[in-house]
């Protein structure tokens, strides 16, 4: 089952549309953007993955260090190198990104053409922690700011970190929020009970798997009573992973949350899930089938095929706008109606 209602201008960036930021460097790919209004403008937060010009048998990529943009290179005839994920190699036993991820952001005044405003300037790593770059922002729009959780990733480990700003100008890097190993994570816009709650994906190479999970903060720096709200299901589009997208959305009958799945072939799709309003750890509902797959061209071949991953969205009305990323490459945006998700929902 496929309900959105994909834009004809598919995709509306790639990474042709942008210049490298980092000197020596080519696009790769532009992945999942986070979504925020600010001065009437739609704005993207985008991840864009950068990694050097690949020369003849060899494979290389950047990291961060203390003192700048490092390039390691290996033979592609090397023993002891793992190419089979074009997203990640292996070299000895230990784990790099092919691409450096950072944010650089877009903006658009009828949410289809968007332009790169120069005030604007990217946002890099600036830890250890985030050494092989920052990845899949999640913007929460909130009445004192807007909150950005991310995924900082190093050669030690995957964490969530935050950032707050006003203006996309200037940050107060908060470091990280939800310690390794774990992504997705997705704030709610406003309180519930005097409390701030948020998504989470931790993730256990032994027990469990990759579940969504749900904690609550005083202050949305430190969060507890963690309770796991969703798990994997055999013969389902999310019997491998999954994970949250953008901030639930708030309605008559619950909490909207869209969320990603995946198979253990790496068959991303979204669904939905019903949560209560004044207790969001109570699921109400779940989708038994996606309401979105990836079926379109560019959504099945890219640099990584057969992936729809939306992490931000623009609510008005019935209406949700999401924008997403394509296989791994390009950014494209659809159409929901919420009464029609709602409508697909199973109730538990």
């Amino acid at each position: 089952m496929d309900i959105c209602k994909r834009s004809g201008s598919n995709p509306i960036l790639r990474p042709l549309d942008f210049v490298p930021a980092i000197e020596g460097m080519e696009i790769a790919c532009l992945l999942n953007p986070g979504v925020f209004k600010m001065d009437h403008r739609i704005g993207l937060v985008i991840r864009v993955a950068e990694r050097p010009k690949q020369k003849e048998g060899k494979i290389s990529f950047p990291i961060y260090t203390k003192s700048g943009f490092k390039v390691l290179e290996f033979d592609k005839t090397d023993s002891d190198l793992d190419l089979s994920d074009p997203r990640v190699i292996t070299y000895q036993g230990k784990n790099y990104l092919t691409t450096l991820s950072y944010f650089r952001f877009a903006f658009s005044d009828d949410g289809i053409h968007f332009y790169e405003d120069p005030a604007f300037p990217p946002v890099f790593g600036s830890r250890s922690s985030e050494a092989f770059g920052i990845e899949d922002c999640r913007v929460a729009t909130m009445k004192d700011g807007y909150f950005l959780t991310f995924t900082e990733v190093s050669a030690l480990a995957v964490g969530v970190g935050m950032m707050e700003t006003v203006d996309f100008k200037h940050y107060t890097h908060h470091g990280m929020i939800f310690p390794p190993h774990n992504k997705d994570c997705a704030i709610f816009e406003e309180k519930i009970n005097s409390k701030y709650y948020a998504f989470h994906r931790p993730s256990s190479p032994e027990l469990g798997g990759n579940y969504m999970w749900i904690a609550e903060s005083p202050d949305r720096l430190h969060w507890g009573n963690h309770i796991c709200i969703a798990a994997t299901r055999e013969g389902h589009f999310d019997s491998a992973r999954l994970g949250a997208g953008a901030a639930p959305i708030k309605t008559s009958e619950g909490w909207l949350e869209i969320y990603h799945g995946a198979t253990k072939e790496n068959r991303y799709c979204l669904g939905a899930m019903l949560l209560d309003l004044d207790n969001p750890t109570k699921v109400l509902a779940r989708s038994e089938e996606p309401i979105m797959e990836p079926i379109a061209p560019y959504e099945q071949t890219g640099f990584f095929g057969n992936v729809v991953f939306s992490n931000g969205q623009i609510v008005e009305g019935d209406t949700v706008h999401i924008y997403y990323g394509a296989s791994d490459e390009v950014i494209c945006t659809a159409d929901f109606s919420i009464r029609e998700i709602l409508d697909t929902l199973s109730v538990k």
